[in-house]
Protein backbone atom coordinates (compact mmCIF):
# COMPACT_ATOMS: atom_id res chain seq x y z
CA UNK A 1 0.00 0.00 0.00
CA UNK A 2 1.06 3.66 -1.01
CA UNK A 3 -0.01 6.35 1.20
CA UNK A 4 0.11 9.79 0.75
CA UNK A 5 0.47 12.54 3.02
CA UNK A 6 -0.18 16.06 1.51
CA UNK A 7 -0.05 19.68 2.33
CA UNK A 8 1.26 22.86 2.56
CA UNK A 9 4.60 23.67 4.55
CA UNK A 10 4.04 23.45 8.11
CA UNK A 11 1.06 21.03 7.77
CA UNK A 12 2.35 18.40 9.87
CA UNK A 13 3.41 16.27 7.04
CA UNK A 14 6.65 15.05 8.43
CA UNK A 15 5.70 14.78 11.96
CA UNK A 16 2.72 12.62 10.59
CA UNK A 17 4.56 10.18 8.22
CA UNK A 18 6.67 9.64 10.60
CA UNK A 19 3.69 8.97 13.12
CA UNK A 20 1.96 6.75 10.77
CA UNK A 21 5.23 4.92 9.80
CA UNK A 22 5.78 4.00 12.97
CA UNK A 23 2.24 2.92 14.15
CA UNK A 24 2.27 0.74 11.15
CA UNK A 25 5.25 -1.03 12.24
CA UNK A 26 4.26 -0.91 15.91
CA UNK A 27 0.90 -3.32 14.36
CA UNK A 28 2.92 -5.52 12.60
CA UNK A 29 3.22 -4.40 9.06
CA UNK A 30 6.67 -3.29 7.61
CA UNK A 31 6.74 0.16 6.23
CA UNK A 32 8.91 2.40 5.12
CA UNK A 33 8.71 6.59 5.03
CA UNK A 34 9.96 7.87 1.81
CA UNK A 35 10.01 11.80 1.43
CA UNK A 36 10.04 14.39 -1.49
CA UNK A 37 11.90 16.30 -2.33
CA UNK A 38 14.65 13.41 -1.70
CA UNK A 39 17.80 16.09 -1.63
CA UNK A 40 20.50 12.81 -1.07
CA UNK A 41 19.58 12.83 -5.27
CA UNK A 42 21.59 14.88 -7.67
CA UNK A 43 18.29 16.08 -8.79
CA UNK A 44 16.98 16.69 -5.25
CA UNK A 45 20.64 18.41 -5.05
CA UNK A 46 19.32 20.85 -7.60
CA UNK A 47 16.02 21.40 -6.18
CA UNK A 48 17.58 22.06 -2.87
CA UNK A 49 19.63 24.99 -4.54
CA UNK A 50 16.88 26.22 -6.31
CA UNK A 51 14.64 26.86 -3.53
CA UNK A 52 17.02 28.54 -1.54
CA UNK A 53 17.52 31.13 -4.53
CA UNK A 54 20.46 29.91 -6.15
CA UNK A 55 19.26 28.85 -9.10
CA UNK A 56 16.26 30.23 -10.67
CA UNK A 57 14.19 28.11 -12.69
CA UNK A 58 10.39 28.71 -14.84
CA UNK A 59 7.59 26.91 -12.93
CA UNK A 60 7.64 23.96 -15.73
CA UNK A 61 11.53 23.50 -14.78
CA UNK A 62 10.59 23.99 -11.28
CA UNK A 63 7.86 20.90 -11.80
CA UNK A 64 9.94 19.01 -14.15
CA UNK A 65 12.74 18.78 -11.44
CA UNK A 66 10.07 17.46 -8.79
CA UNK A 67 8.73 15.20 -10.61
CA UNK A 68 12.10 13.80 -11.64
CA UNK A 69 13.14 13.24 -8.40
CA UNK A 70 10.37 11.05 -7.69
CA UNK A 71 11.05 9.01 -11.01
CA UNK A 72 14.42 8.94 -9.18
CA UNK A 73 12.88 6.42 -6.57
CA UNK A 74 10.46 4.39 -8.50
CA UNK A 75 12.07 1.00 -8.64
CA UNK A 76 12.57 1.79 -5.24
CA UNK A 77 9.03 2.53 -4.29
CA UNK A 78 8.07 -0.23 -6.98
CA UNK A 79 10.48 -3.00 -5.58
CA UNK A 80 9.05 -2.05 -1.74
CA UNK A 81 5.24 -2.65 -2.57
CA UNK A 82 6.03 -5.62 -4.58
CA UNK A 83 7.99 -6.94 -1.39
CA UNK A 84 4.27 -6.22 0.65
CA UNK A 85 6.04 -2.87 2.53
CA UNK A 86 3.40 -0.41 3.12
CA UNK A 87 5.22 2.77 1.70
CA UNK A 88 4.67 6.27 3.08
CA UNK A 89 5.17 9.33 1.29
CA UNK A 90 5.93 12.84 2.69
CA UNK A 91 4.35 14.86 -0.61
CA UNK A 92 3.77 12.91 -3.65
CA UNK A 93 2.63 13.28 -6.91
CA UNK A 94 -0.38 15.54 -6.09
CA UNK A 95 2.23 18.08 -4.78
CA UNK A 96 3.16 18.63 -8.23
CA UNK A 97 0.04 19.02 -9.49
CA UNK A 98 -1.07 21.62 -6.37
CA UNK A 99 1.75 23.86 -6.76
CA UNK A 100 2.08 23.56 -10.53
CA UNK A 101 -1.15 24.73 -10.51
CA UNK A 102 -1.16 27.64 -8.17
CA UNK A 103 1.14 28.65 -10.72
CA UNK A 104 -0.71 28.55 -14.10
CA UNK A 105 0.37 24.89 -15.18
CA UNK A 106 -1.98 22.71 -16.83
CA UNK A 107 -3.08 19.85 -14.49
CA UNK A 108 -3.72 17.69 -17.33
CA UNK A 109 0.09 17.96 -18.25
CA UNK A 110 1.06 17.33 -14.35
CA UNK A 111 -0.89 14.38 -14.32
CA UNK A 112 0.36 12.91 -17.59
CA UNK A 113 3.90 13.49 -16.75
CA UNK A 114 3.61 11.50 -13.56
CA UNK A 115 1.47 8.55 -14.89
CA UNK A 116 3.69 6.22 -14.96
CA UNK A 117 4.79 6.56 -11.12
CA UNK A 118 2.87 3.99 -8.87
CA UNK A 119 -0.27 5.32 -8.19
CA UNK A 120 -1.23 6.00 -4.24
CA UNK A 121 -3.46 3.81 -2.64
CA UNK A 122 -5.06 6.55 -0.40
CA UNK A 123 -4.27 10.04 -0.17
CA UNK A 124 -4.35 12.18 3.39
CA UNK A 125 -4.46 16.03 3.01
CA UNK A 126 -3.60 17.57 5.98
CA UNK A 127 -5.28 20.85 5.62
CA UNK A 128 -4.55 24.39 7.02
CA UNK A 129 -4.51 27.81 6.13
CA UNK A 130 -1.64 29.31 4.42
CA UNK A 131 -1.36 31.69 7.57
CA UNK A 132 -1.19 29.21 10.15
CA UNK A 133 1.75 27.80 7.62
CA UNK A 134 3.30 30.89 8.30
CA UNK A 135 2.65 31.24 12.14
CA UNK A 136 4.32 27.92 12.32
CA UNK A 137 7.19 28.88 10.48
CA UNK A 138 8.53 32.24 11.02
CA UNK A 139 11.93 31.90 9.23
CA UNK A 140 14.08 30.27 7.23
CA UNK A 141 11.50 30.00 5.04
CA UNK A 142 12.10 28.92 1.23
CA UNK A 143 11.14 30.75 -1.91
CA UNK A 144 7.55 29.00 -1.70
CA UNK A 145 6.99 29.43 1.68
CA UNK A 146 7.18 32.98 1.70
CA UNK A 147 4.57 33.88 -0.74
CA UNK A 148 1.07 33.63 1.11
CA UNK A 149 -1.06 34.18 -2.10
CA UNK A 150 1.01 31.05 -3.33
CA UNK A 151 -0.06 28.81 -0.76
CA UNK A 152 -3.77 30.10 -0.76
CA UNK A 153 -4.39 28.62 -4.46
CA UNK A 154 -1.91 25.35 -3.68
CA UNK A 155 -4.57 24.94 -0.91
CA UNK A 156 -7.35 25.91 -3.46
CA UNK A 157 -5.68 23.09 -5.50
CA UNK A 158 -5.16 20.03 -3.06
CA UNK A 159 -9.25 20.87 -1.76
CA UNK A 160 -10.29 20.44 -5.52
CA UNK A 161 -7.93 17.33 -5.75
CA UNK A 162 -9.85 16.02 -2.39
CA UNK A 163 -12.62 15.63 -3.96
CA UNK A 164 -11.31 12.83 -5.90
CA UNK A 165 -11.70 9.07 -4.67
CA UNK A 166 -9.15 7.79 -2.93
CA UNK A 167 -8.55 11.25 -0.56
CA UNK A 168 -8.85 11.77 2.58
CA UNK A 169 -9.16 15.47 4.30
CA UNK A 170 -7.67 15.86 7.84
CA UNK A 171 -7.90 19.08 10.23
CA UNK A 172 -4.05 19.96 10.11
CA UNK A 173 -4.48 22.77 12.69
CA UNK A 174 -5.10 20.97 15.50
CA UNK A 175 -2.76 18.80 17.81
CA UNK A 176 -0.49 16.06 16.75
CA UNK A 177 -1.98 13.22 18.80
CA UNK A 178 -5.68 14.25 17.39
CA UNK A 179 -4.49 14.61 13.64
CA UNK A 180 -2.56 10.96 13.96
CA UNK A 181 -5.58 9.55 15.51
CA UNK A 182 -7.40 10.72 12.66
CA UNK A 183 -5.23 9.35 9.67
CA UNK A 184 -5.05 6.14 12.01
CA UNK A 185 -9.16 6.05 11.77
CA UNK A 186 -9.13 6.50 8.54
CA UNK A 187 -6.97 3.70 7.95
CA UNK A 188 -8.12 1.47 9.76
Amino acid sequence: MLIAIEGLDQSGKATQAQLLRDELRHGGTRARLVSFPDYGTSIGEELARALQGERDYAPEVMQLLYIANRYERKADLERWLDGGLAVVCDRYVASSVAYGEAQGLDVAWLTQVQQFLPPADVTILLDIVPELAVERKATGRDRYERDLALLGRVRDSYLRQAEQSGWVRVDGGRGKAEVAADIIAVLG
